[in-house]
């Protein structure tokens, strides 16, 4: 049995002069971070936290996350890791949801603690990371700073350090995203996240020599589960970036001397849609792995020379789809199910679908902790999801008589026109191939003859504006008529998270707007 602490212990042990964990400001042997994690859990310890405690952690990308996430896991703690956009009631839900009494923060993020002070339930002390103590305080909270944590003179004998941790025990809450109600908490557990990653360095032949780099935030699976553990089971670099930007991208690869990483949403759009550079294929990366793999994958691999893999997972289920790298890449399919999970097309009722024709995909696994526990204090949610001995999705796929998967979108953001359903995915793929767009939202507005119309937010190159009747036109050739979009809108940029997906209902919210494109009443 193998925990994640475990697992940081053997590594410190068998490689400790290896750089673990890589940030634009320092780097830290695996020695490094099993010692600082230790003393971090003795300091946190001696303030009463306990096995089981659930302690939220409220920070950008730095490496005293990682230090604080490794700390709880040997005290057999629970890790909530909350996404740093998070305001008012969304956060004061998710700091509330462990009804613990103290909470990790940067001290960046501290006005958005005191924005909800009235409405924080439980928490009583916060130890802040960045900050003079002197300088920190807020009513009503017990202020502790992060250094005098780690360096406590208070000390906790090391027997009562060891915590009984299963492997089967949960490790982390990592949030999904709520579209018509408060984001739901995953439970997941040590052997998750050691198996998500075996699993990928089997899938993706990743190697000990590797550097493995994530610019996305450390509270999403991408760069924890995904991108730390498996360089922490190969005994080899995690390098994470501060967050992504197409003008620090490639840069930052070279810096970090990056070999492997991964892209999703419009990353890669925003990349191929920079100016050619003489020193494009300058770089050590040798494969990037995400969703989508758009249709412009192979230039993008010949003019970077690098090879693009598709893959198709969740928080909630982890990676049970993987495109196998030695076959030749089917275009829009993410993969095959590999062989720990059972994966399946369902329709409404929930009979599985003909090969072809469009279904929910869900999700079984074939070994134990696998896949999220449920959503914390979220009983009647965590059923609904997990019915009929399937985990459902709410994803939308096809499947090929060879067994390949084709990802057509979320069920929720289904565009209904006229009696037809249009995947918003599939609307925005044939947009963002215009080459005066560098970016592009497609979404329903309500339409005067019920239902919706189509609306599509394009984010043209700088400097230059796109014809509306010719993207129609453009689009017309490459997507069936009733797809077609009514509405285009031209932003200067798409509102997105953290993550780089784009946020959809601010555009819904917003509408039609006098400066709306409209193909019905062209002016």
């Amino acid at each position: 049995m193998t925990t994640i602490d475990g697992l940081l212990a053997s590594r410190a042990q068998e490689v400790p002069d290896v750089c673990f964990l890589r940030f634009s400001d320092q780097d830290l042997t695996f020695h490094d971070v099993h010692r600082r994690s230790t003393d971090l859990a003795t300091g946190l310890a001696a303030l009463g936290v306990c096995r089981g405690d659930l302690i939220p952690l409220l920070m950008p990308n730095r490496a005293e996350f990682v230090l604080s996430w490794f700390a709880l896991c040997e005290l057999g703690a629970v890790t909530t890791l909350i996404n740093t956009a998070m305001r008012g009631p969304a956060l004061a839900h998710a700091i509330n949801l462990g009804q613990g009494e103290i909470a990790i923060v940067d001290e960046s993020l501290i006005p958005s603690i005191e924005a909800i002070r009235e409405q924080l339930k439980h928490l009583r002390r916060l130890v802040i990371i960045g900050a003079p103590l002197s300088e920190a305080t807020i009513d009503g909270f017990e202020i502790v700073r992060f250094e005098a944590v780690t360096s406590a003179s208070v000390t906790v004998p090391p027997s009562e350090l060891k915590s009984g941790t299963n492997e089967h025990d949960p490790a982390m809450i990592m949030f999904t995203s709520g579209t018509t109600g408060p984001s739901k908490g995953c439970v997941l557990s040590h052997r998750y996240a050691v198996r998500q990653a075996e699993l990928m360095v089997q899938h993706l032949q990743l190697r000990d020599d590797d550097v493995l780099y994530c610019p996305f935030p450390l509270f999403h699976l991408d760069a924890t589960v995904l991108t730390v553990m498996p360089a922490l089971v190969l005994g080899t670099t995690a390098a994470i970036s501060s967050q992504f930007s197409v003008s620090r991208f490639w840069p930052e690869i070279r810096a970090f001397r990056a070999t492997v990483f991964d892209f999703m949403g419009a990353t890669l759009t925003m990349l191929h849609k920079q100016p050619p550079a003489a020193d494009d294929s300058d770089n050590p990366v040798r494969l990037a792995w995400g969703v989508p793999v758009p249709d412009f994958a192979t230039e993008f691999e010949t003019r970077f020379e690098l090879q693009l893999i598709e893959l198709y997972g969740s928080t909630d289920a982890g990676i049970p789809i993987y495109h196998p790298l030695d076959q030749p890449r089917r275009a829009g399919s993410c993969g095959q199910a590999i062989s720990r999970y059972d994966v399946q097309l369902f329709d409404e009722s929930g009979y599985p679908v003909p090969a072809g024709e469009v279904g929910e995909i869900v999700i079984r696994p074939n070994e134990p902790s696998l896949m999220s526990q449920g959503y914390y204090g979220m009983a009647e949610a965590t059923v609904a999801a997990n019915r009929n001995l399937w985990f459902h999705s709410g994803d939308l796929a096809r499947q090929d008589t060879d067994g390949y998967f084709y990802f057509v979108g979320r069920r929720g953001e289904s565009i209904r026109r006229r009696g037809e359903n249009i995947s918003a995915f599939e609307v925005e793929e044939v947009v963002k191939l215009h080459h005066g767009v560098i970016d592009a939202a497609a979404y329903g507005v309500p339409s005067e003859l019920t239902e919706d119309d189509v609306m599509v937010a394009i984010v043209p190159r700088p400097g230059e504006t796109v014809d509306p009747a010719e993207l129609i036109e453009f689009c017309r050739q490459r997507m069936a008529r009733h797809m077609l979009p009514r509405y285009i809108d031209q932003v200067p940029q798409l509102p997105r998270t953290p993550t780089e997906k784009a946020q959809k209902q601010s555009l819904i919210d917003r509408g039609v707007t006098p400066s709306t494109w409209d193909r019905e009443r062209p002016t």
